[in-house]
């Protein structure tokens, strides 16, 4: 008799989950408890394990695919040729629902916001408050805090803008050229911008990013991940860098979420390391390295374009000594890094919303970043 196994339930609130992984395929033999897959909501993810062996006769879900809660995951057998029962379809079609339906989440964020969930598109089936962020970014409406309940997302003031007195044509922005037009705009009329750079030796640094690349065995040493990392050290100690400022008073960010530009052709990514504070050197080279493969194949997605507390930038590549970026929607500090100059002291840059930082704050912040990790004391009575 063939016995159905369940897309298990993640929490109350999400009725419909993601199938990440499938472990098992038609014809395997499994045993009880053996793991056979996992699926997972916008906030966390759980293992599926048979609840009892057999003879995998069919596998219902598709890997990335939405599968309601309650849904036939895959059916087992007592033997391999037994005739495998239709699908639950009650079940198949509250899978496919209505697109963009909101999770828990997203639903509280709306309210929050005063919005519909039918005014948001959805990148899945589901959507999700990287959703939101995503849509209220390319609107240049606040996104980290929310807006006053009741308040419409604020539209962009080009949109209201004349054509210009010569002759031309309207073309359409790209979703990458609308997102830049939404950051220029929310730096324009929000952040009070200021900037300061400083000169230092770059010795010390790339000496370092040698050694951990040698130590590591890479072909080149990383150092502007090692950079940013060091960043993302110093933000998790001075919670003031990893804020913003949504009103009247400060949005501390519990996480340290990196944004990192990536130029990808004619396209210019922030990509987003996420909660990068949790790893250590070498898996923040190994994350941020992922994320610049996917950024320059074009396959980021939203939660990887989205929730950046602070930035890093470099134009080294292209040997420009000096240059000052725009601060990235809900920051309060991007760095800039660029190449020496002729007398061979490099240059670190800081634009910094005036509103949270003070000058001081940042050139604190740059004198540290100018120097790379010290290396662990050694400890009292140890061997010299």
């Amino acid at each position: 008799m063939p016995h159905p196994l369940r897309v298990p339930r993640v929490n109350n609130n999400d009725d419909v989950v993601t199938v990440v992984e499938l472990k098992v395929g038609p014809g395997d033999i499994v045993e009880p408890g053996q793991l056979v897959g996992a699926v997972e909501t916008d906030k966390s993810v759980l293992e599926v394990q048979a609840e009892r062996g057999g003879h995998v006769l069919a596998v219902v879900a598709e890997l990335g695919a939405q599968a309601a809660v309650g849904s036939v995951l895959l059916w087992l057998g007592d033997h391999p040729d037994e005739p495998v029962p239709e699908a639950d379809a009650a079940l198949v079609q509250a899978a496919a629902g209505a697109p963009g339906r909101p999770t828990a989440g997203a639903r509280a964020r709306l309210k929050a916001l005063g919005l519909r969930a039918e005014q948001v598109p959805a990148a899945a089936a589901r959507l999700t408050e990287a959703d939101i962020d995503t849509w209220l970014v390319s609107q240049g409406a606040a996104a980290p805090g929310g807006a006053p309940a009741g308040s419409a997302p604020r539209t962009p003031a080009a949109a209201a803008e004349r054509a210009p007195g010569a002759a031309g044509v309207f073309e359409t922005l790209s979703p990458e050229e609308h997102g830049m037009l939404a950051t220029v705009l929310w730096h324009r009329d929000h952040a009070v911008p200021g900037y300061i750079e400083l000169e230092y030796d770059p010795q010390p640094w790339d000496a370092w990013a040698k050694g951990f690349a040698d130590r590591h065995r890479l072909l080149m040493p990383p150092l502007m991940p090692l950079m940013a990392w060091r960043l993302v050290e110093l933000a998790a100690q001075q919670p003031r860098l990893n804020a913003a400022i949504v009103g009247e008073r400060r949005y501390r960010y519990t996480e340290v979420n990196l944004g990192f530009t990536v130029q990808a052709g004619a396209t210019l990514y922030l990509a987003v390391v996420r909660d990068a504070a949790r790893l250590d050197a070498a898996g923040f080279v190994d994350a941020l390295g992922a994320l610049q493969r996917r950024a320059l194949a074009h396959r980021l997605g939203s939660a990887e374009l989205t929730g950046a507390t602070i930035a890093f930038t470099s134009m080294a590549r292209w040997q420009v000594s000096r240059h000052v970026p725009i601060l990235p929607p809900h920051t309060g500090l991007i760095v800039a890094h660029s190449a020496p100059r002729a007398t061979g002291r490099a240059v670190l840059g800081a634009t910094y919303d005036h509103r949270l930082l003070s000058g001081a704050d940042v050139v604190q912040l740059l004198q540290a970043l100018a120097q790379p990790p010290q290396p662990p004391q050694p400890t009292e009575g140890a061997a010299a």
